[in-house]
């Protein structure tokens, strides 16, 4: 019988070479932490070279940050919204939030341990002279200071419903979010409409921020030189042994400590995490600021594999309460203050003004300066007569504060994933893959495409309903 026209067609189509896949967009994003990098050798070197002109372009690194930071609040918002709204178990947000303020209470713990063991090893203060000019400086800083904890803890509550985004206090947007993500979960499919438009939002939202972005090599360039240019080479010489000592401690807690509980917990190498992460660490660095990276941690830790509630929950309280660099740093310049002004402290005297200092960090979270205002505030309230020294420190406070950002940043990167693997709200397939490079996170959106109704590669709808649900 002779083969059908049809037949033959599809005898042809069987051996016809398939066709090729369109070419994949080509990532130009790298060109532009390629020029964060240029930027800063850029500022450092106007930094030396013309100190007077590098100290005018504070303003340009300033404004970079806060353009960062006008969209930290919306980000928050929708975030825990479409977290906290799309669980229909209120209980497992509490949950999710129990573990981790546990959590962040005890590597805060374990953060003042390690800086005690090494600032009373390496006594970075002995040999220090305080002046007169110095002395003035530490009070400056303790008036400023945050506040006790009951003002603290009404200043959560906004003025109004809309003041929380004006007056971008992070834990003031914390609350609102959470409050109309359980008014959302209570209101069931009516509230659908409502969690729909806030996912378009937020899809806008970081679609700005992928704009702001192109500024970056701007705003690092005018950070480095302006703080080269007031700073200087004899500060970092006279101090260089606190901020060596410091930077040594640092990278140790994340290498040993944070590396240690990826790998048990999560099975996770911690450098191929940082890695991933390496363009918000150089975000860091160029803008000593760890919030200019939170909306890229939030967006990217999704991407990752954790959900959304666990990644809308950890990631915003982990930034005011899981403030590892800092309690770190406040162990060490207090320690350092100390034996610079021949007052050393015993060590029952060291662990009572760390627990201090410990409770008063919290209220200074997303504070400018946060780091030297904790510590002259709590020198003044613990043993004022240290508060003289808050002063020499001054000087290399801006290159403690990038080591301080890196810390807290790479702590609340591991928390999120711990979180997320404790309470089994981690797709451990897609995190070997994204890890792995095989699901490339999209630089120009910051967010998957198929984010909503169908998540990619078995991520949860909703980032965790259908799982959630099932608790």
């Amino acid at each position: 019988m002779m083969p059908t026209t049809s037949s033959r067609r599809a005898a042809v189509a069987s051996t016809a070479p398939a066709p090729a896949a369109p070419p994949a967009k080509r990532d130009r994003t790298h060109y532009l932490y390629i020029a964060v990098i240029v930027a800063v050798a850029l500022g450092i070197a106007v930094g030396f070279i013309a100190p007077d002109f590098a100290k005018e372009l504070k303003p340009i690194g300033t404004g970079f940050v806060s353009l960062i930071k006008m969209m930290i609040s919306p980000i928050i918002f929708c975030t825990i919204v479409l977290g906290v709204g799309s669980v229909r178990k209120a209980a497992q947000v509490g949950k999710v939030g129990g573990l981790a303020l546990g959590y962040f209470i005890a590597m805060s713990f374990v953060a003042l341990a390690i800086g005690l063991v090494v600032g009373n090893i390496i006594h970075p203060g002995s040999g220090m002279h305080l002046t007169e000019a110095v002395k003035g400086v530490g009070h400056t800083q303790a008036q400023a200071a945050a506040e006790g904890p009951v003002d603290f803890l009404l200043g959560i509550i906004p003025t109004t419903f809309v003041s929380a985004f004006t007056e971008g206090q992070v834990l003031q947007t914390l609350l609102i979010a959470l409050l109309a993500g359980f008014a959302l979960q209570a209101m069931g499919r009516t509230g659908e409409p409502v969690l729909r438009g806030v996912e378009y939002i937020q899809k806008l939202v970081f679609r700005i921020l992928g704009m702001i972005m192109w500024a970056a090599p701007v705003g690092a360039f005018g950070a480095m030189a302006a703080v080269i240019g007031e700073t200087g080479m004899d500060a970092l010489k006279a101090l260089g042994t606190i901020m060596l000592g410091f930077y040594v401690t640092c990278f140790l807690f994340i290498v040993v400590v944070l590396g240690t509980l990826t790998k048990l917990v999560a099975k996770v190498n911690l450098f191929q995490l940082l890695k991933y992460l390496a363009r918000e660490f150089l975000l860091i660095v160029s803008t000593s600021s760890s919030e200019s990276a939170l909306p890229r941690l939030i967006a990217k830790m999704e991407h990752l594999g954790v959900s959304r509630p666990v990644v809308g929950i950890t990631v915003p309280t982990g930034y005011s309460f899981n403030l590892d660099g800092t309690m770190i740093y406040l162990t060490m310049a207090s320690l350092f203050i100390a034996d610079a002004m021949d007052q050393p402290m015993n060590i029952g005297q060291q662990i009572g003004l760390l627990l201090f200092m410990m409770v008063a960090s919290k209220g200074a979270a997303g504070v400018s300066g946060s780091g030297i205002a904790v510590l002259a505030s709590g020198l003044q309230s613990h043993k004022p007569a240290l508060v003289d020294g808050v002063g020499l420190i001054i000087g290399i406070d801006r290159f403690m504060s990038e080591a301080r950002a890196v810390t807290n940043f790479a702590g609340n990167a591991v928390a999120t994933l711990l979180i997320g693997t404790w309470t089994g709200e981690v797709d451990k397939e897609r995190v070997n893959r994204v890890l792995a490079g095989e699901l490339p996170f999209d630089e120009k959106t910051l967010l998957d495409e198929k984010d909503g109704d169908e998540h990619l590669d078995g991520v949860p709808e909703q980032g965790g309903e259908k799982e959630l649900a099932k608790a």
